[in-house]
């Protein structure tokens, strides 16, 4: 009978190839240029516009799919298909989309004064309570990572998502749980290194292997876990400083709607921007892209305590969003020889030796370090007041970002010699440089989504509007308005209803005005087939981090 039945639907796929291409609307792009393969078999995220019944995964079993995962967050499974099963299966009217399962990688000293980090423990408030989740490549036992006055484990909860023993053989979900919440409790040491919540629990959710590397759908089973356990450990915040190429619209990539769920649920949710700034703007990665989470764009301290000389790390992403050109990121925070916690034996610190401080700290850079400042800034609000939402928490922070940077700022790559030149405009800085001071004074409380608004560049004019909801808290009062979270962009906000405008010689665009006819706004754009990522797509295996990235950073 099944025989009987496959031979029909590969008979029926061969006649009716029209109306099947008709149906990949539903196909990401990367599946339709495979269409020519019909026995090839991939690995698929397939989303549904309702949950998916008993009756929807006998189809998919019918067509010859192997069903590996169901998720509970959004109406989707993972498994393997066939491009014929693929075909056949877009025709059904619950498939909402059907995307790759795709690849995906990772992307405190001075650090902390330069956030203003210590106002926070003079009040006494140090994330106490507070769950973070860590969703990466697991958190080494260490001893900064226990209570101050015992040996009790401060990681609550541990789960690989990848199978093998729960531990962090790639070193960077360590060196990022540390960034949250370590304490310094590790004696010989010529240096305290402490984390920006040192009293916060950790949440040790697995997903990147040894060498970085992992998929969408292990990630949204790590996040679906998140929020199952949520009321358990009080999982208020999630960091996720890993990430891959924005393929779709966030409306539809399952990474992203995986997040937004999470954020639904009172998550507060974190992401890096990614690292790869120097190739341009449009360079956000997934799910950083999300307009509801927080994204985060790395900055330099200078190896100094003030931030009035920090510069932005010439290899943060910048924005907008290839596709739907969303402003990020969101802010910035210090993220390049950020000094944190080091598991022994790890990927990491025997790819970079000279970065390691002691047998236990050792120095990264990029977006990954900025993510988890902000993560642990948010742990230590809601420690503060916990019936803040994760719209309020976003709102709160963003608007008190620091906001006095220079026009612009030079970085000369170590090996070539090349000089970058960072502008500093709203999708390189996004509202501003993390302050927690300033965030712990606040009062005020978003009453609607701090959802990160869309933009639209004219180049006749020069002038970018931007796009703002107006459910959002950005347009439902005075408090958290356009041109108090991104001032000095010179914003015009018209009293008719219409959309903000953004201009000014070297406010939002910069005196070169960043967007030449291809640039991000183009088809071709940072994503395109011959841009950053080359045939081998976005994570080798020394992936967007690259030596001059996770080893040296920049000076």
């Amino acid at each position: 009978m099944r025989s009987n039945f496959l031979r029909s639907v590969i008979l029926g796929a061969t006649l009716l190839t029209g109306a099947a291409f008709g149906q990949t609307a539903k196909l990401a792009a990367d599946i339709t240029t495979l269409l020519n393969q019909p026995l090839l078999r991939l690995p698929v995220i397939i989303q549904y516009k309702s949950a998916p019944s008993l009756l929807d995964l006998q189809k998919l079993n019918l067509l010859g799919g192997a069903v590996d995962r169901k998720f509970e967050l959004i109406p989707a499974v993972s498994g393997q298909l066939s491009i014929t099963g693929i075909l056949s299966l877009a025709l059904d009217a619950n498939i909402q989309y059907i995307s790759l399962d795709r690849t995906i990688a990772g992307t405190l000293d001075t650090a902390r004064e330069a956030v203003n980090a210590g106002v926070a423990a003079q009040f006494g408030y140090d994330g106490s309570g507070i769950g973070v989740a860590i969703v990466d490549s697991g958190i080494y036992s260490h001893a900064d990572l226990q209570a101050t006055n015992s040996s009790v484990s401060r990681v609550v909860y541990r789960e690989s998502f990848i199978g093998g023993k729960n531990a962090d053989d790639y070193g960077h979900g360590t060196h990022v749980a540390g960034i949250v919440a370590g304490n310094g409790k590790s004696t010989g040491e010529s240096k305290t290194f402490r984390g920006i919540a040192p009293g916060a629990n950790l949440i040790d959710l697995r997903v990147l292997n040894a060498q970085g590397g992992s998929n969408d759908s292990v990630v949204i089973a790590a996040i679906d876990r998140a929020v199952q356990l949520k009321t358990k450990y009080n999982i208020r915040v999630m960091n996720l400083s890993l990430g891959r190429p924005v393929k779709e619209s966030y409306r539809l990539d399952p990474l992203c709607r995986a997040v937004e769920a999470a954020w639904r649920s009172g998550i507060v949710v974190v992401t890096a921007a990614g690292n790869l700034g120097r190739n341009g703007n449009a360079t956000i990665i997934s799910p950083a892209n999300d307009p509801y989470v927080i994204t985060v764009g790395a900055m330099k301290t200078m190896s100094t305590g003030p931030r009035s000389d920090d510069l932005v790390a010439s290899y943060s992403s910048k924005g907008p969003s290839y596709l739907d050109q969303i402003v990020k990121p969101d802010m910035v925070a210090p993220g390049n020889l950020v000094a944190s916690l080091l598991a022994p034996g790890s990927a990491l610190s025997a790819e970079y030796p000279t970065s390691v401080v002691s047998p236990a700290y050792m120095r990264l850079s990029g977006t990954s370090m900025a993510s988890p400042m902000v993560a642990g800034a948010s742990a230590l609000l809601l420690q503060k007041e916990p019936s803040l939402t994760p719209d309020a928490v976003k709102a709160r922070l963003m608007k008190t970002a620091y906001k006095a940077f220079p026009a612009t700022s030079i970085a000369y790559d170590s090996t070539t010699g090349q000089a970058f030149v960072s502008t500093y405009d709203i999708f390189t800085v996004g509202a501003g440089y993390l302050d927690i001071a300033a965030a712990f004074a606040n009062r005020e409380s978003a009453s609607g989504p701090a959802l990160s608004p869309a933009s639209v560049y004219n180049l006749l004019t020069r002038q970018a509007t931007l796009i703002i909801d107006q459910a959002s808290a950005w347009a439902t009062g005075h408090l958290f308005a356009p041109f108090s979270i991104w001032s000095g962009t010179m914003l015009q906000t018209p009293t008719d209803g219409s959309p903000t405008t953004i201009s000014g010689g070297s406010a939002a665009w910069g005196s070169s005005a960043l967007w030449g006819s291809s640039a991000a706004w183009g088809s071709s754009a940072a994503w395109g087939s011959s841009a950053a990522w080359g045939s081998s797509a976005a994570w080798g295996s020394s992936a967007a981090w690259g030596s001059n990235v996770q080893g040296a950073g920049e000076k």
